[in-house]
């Protein structure tokens, strides 16, 4: 396995990126002043339709509509005439690999892998939603082949080019409430079924829905209820709960600035409710205990979904209310309250009032999918690069999910993708793919 790229080199590459070319497919080749990249859409309703539409606004030129369901791709022709539309993303990328410049991925998690592989082996920039990838070998995979194939890639967790988030990370990595030893994060996910103990019973698949494609690498069922297109999140074959919703989204400030990627062990446990074979629990409290890692010393970071939440800060005003989303991070000089959007405050109120931030020295962002689209053309890499950032933290991140699986303390080793005390885990970290549907 190759070994993790640390923080410190992340900024070094953001730092030279306006001198590389990215390689691979039409990457490569000149592009034209003000010429539009070409982008296929992987998955089009539901997010997909925001994203589609966000790169349209950036200047991207949408030329294809992928979506298991076609009538939802269909639905996309109203927002980009003379886009060809599809069902299957292998026949997309067969029958316009060569027009296509990048791929945008916004289908539910456990096919997030097959498509930006197959499209990174072509040559293409990858834009991939959240959490990045269904499971921890399918991020590390994805992180080594960005780097083999030299393509263009984004893990589509946006709030990282906020000019928020990069001040933040400004403020705890310059001392701005000192040594930080906790990090409370959660979410009032999941706003899904989840706690479900039976699968629903077999329906008829709804017409123009591809079932096989959509099944994509998931162990075959029979369709049922619950599943497309938007509950699926809960169920453990498809998705990846709460904490894979939003965990990629709120964990990125706190494993940026505390550099968490650079741990090279971290136990996890995980308190729960209602989780089953089937689906994610009705609510999870989850603990990483991160050693020490350079100067910064240990850090415990607690996760809460269902609607659970850390104790109110004492230091947080009577009028002020704790947001339904956000993350609280914990100094040895203060504290900083942060909400969903990446807005923060230093508590109390004086000490916002009195904070005086360093020179700004994170590389700023022209936009999130601008990042994405200018390192198609051979631009400065995009910051949320599978390689250096998208990838360890989606490993991060779902790390939870497989303490609840496995419900027990996992002691684990980063480099080799491994719970040292639990060998049962491994089914989890990298499941079985149906056949057909590989990922090598």
């Amino acid at each position: 396995m190759t070994h993790r790229t640390t923080r410190r080199t992340l900024l070094k590459t953001a730092a030279i990126g306006a001198t590389v070319t990215l390689l691979g497919g039409r990457s490569a080749r000149a592009y034209a002043a003000n010429e539009a990249v070409s982008v296929g859409i992987c998955g089009v309703g539901g997010q997909g339709g925001v994203n589609r539409n966000w790169l349209k606004g950036d200047g991207a030129n949408i030329v294809a509509l992928c979506d298991a369901d076609r009538g939802r791709a269909e639905a996309g022709l109203k927002d980009h005439a003379g886009a060809k539309v599809y069902t299957d993303f292998r026949k997309m990328l067969d029958a316009q690999h060569k027009e296509i410049d990048g791929v945008m991925v916004s289908t539910p998690d456990h096919t997030h892998a097959v498509i930006s592989m197959a499209a990174m082996k072509l040559g293409k920039g990858v834009c991939t939603e959240k959490p990045l990838t269904h499971s921890i070998y399918e991020a590390r995979m994805l992180a080594e082949a960005a780097k083999k194939y030299k393509v263009a890639t984004q893990h589509d967790n946006e709030n990282h080019a906020t000019e928020g988030v990069r001040k933040l990370v400004e403020c705890v990595q310059s001392g701005g409430i000192g040594p930080v030893r906790e990090v409370h994060i959660w979410t009032d996910r999941p706003i899904w079924p989840q706690g479900v103990k039976e699968r629903p019973p077999a329906k008829p698949v709804p017409q123009g829905l591809d079932w096989d494609v959509w099944l994509g690498p998931a162990p075959y069922r029979d369709y049922h209820d619950g599943l497309h297109p938007f509950k699926w999140r809960g169920y453990w074959d498809f998705g990846t709960g709460a904490l894979g919703d939003m965990g990629c989204h709120f964990w990125d400030s706190a494993v940026w600035s505390l550099k968490l990627p650079e741990a090279k062990t971290v136990t996890v446990e995980a308190e729960q409710e209602g989780n089953s074979a089937e689906t994610g629990p009705n609510w999870s409290i989850i603990t990483y205990q991160f050693p020490a890692r350079g100067s910064l010393g240990p850090v415990t970071v607690k996760w809460y979904d269902g609607r659970k939440l850390p104790p109110r800060p004492e230091e947080l005003e009577a009028d002020r209310k704790v947001p339904t989303n956000g993350s609280l991070f914990v100094g040895e000089k203060g504290k900083i309250l942060v909400s969903d959007a990446g807005s923060w405050r230093l508590m109390p109120e004086e000490k916002m009032k009195a904070y005086q931030p360093p020179a700004p020295f994170i590389p700023r962002s022209p936009g999130h999918k601008k990042e994405w689209l200018e390192a198609i053309k051979g631009g400065t890499p995009a910051m949320s690069n599978f390689t250096e950032w998208g990838g360890p933290l989606a490993e991060i991140v779902l790390l939870g999910n497989l303490a609840i699986r496995v419900g027990k303390k996992l002691e684990w080793d980063f480099q080799n993708m491994k719970a040292t005390n639990a060998p049962e885990a491994a089914q989890y970290v990298r499941r079985e793919y149906r056949k057909g549907w590989e990922l090598e």
